[in-house]
């Protein structure tokens, strides 16, 4: 299973309505960090992440995660942490 497909699979435990993950592995290379695992961003939309603050999400994505994070993830960003109705009230790039 390839780290995008572990990291999809663990997320899957906040029962997403939606997963985004991006490999941006390839902009890091030759960075020392970059040996011990790759760097992901993420965006999520789950309605686990209702009534929670913004640190409260990301550490539920963490938490998800798990060992990943200590071993082929170095380094995650997390782009979006929403509600189905935070992402379905948010502006297209269309619209911007």
């Amino acid at each position: 299973m390839s780290v995008i497909e572990e990291i999809r699979a663990r997320l899957a435990a906040l029962e997403p309505v939606s997963v985004d993950i991006g490999d941006d592995s390839h902009l890091h290379a030759g960075h020392a960090g970059a040996r011990s695992g790759g760097h992901y961003r993420v965006t999520v939309v789950s309605d686990h992440f209702a009534g929670k603050t913004k640190v409260a999400r990301q550490r539920m994505i963490y938490d998800a995660l798990g060992d990943l994070m200590r071993t082929s993830v170095h380094a995650l960003a997390i782009d979006g942490a929403l509600t189905a109705e935070e992402a379905n009230s948010q502006p297209t790039r269309k619209e911007l």
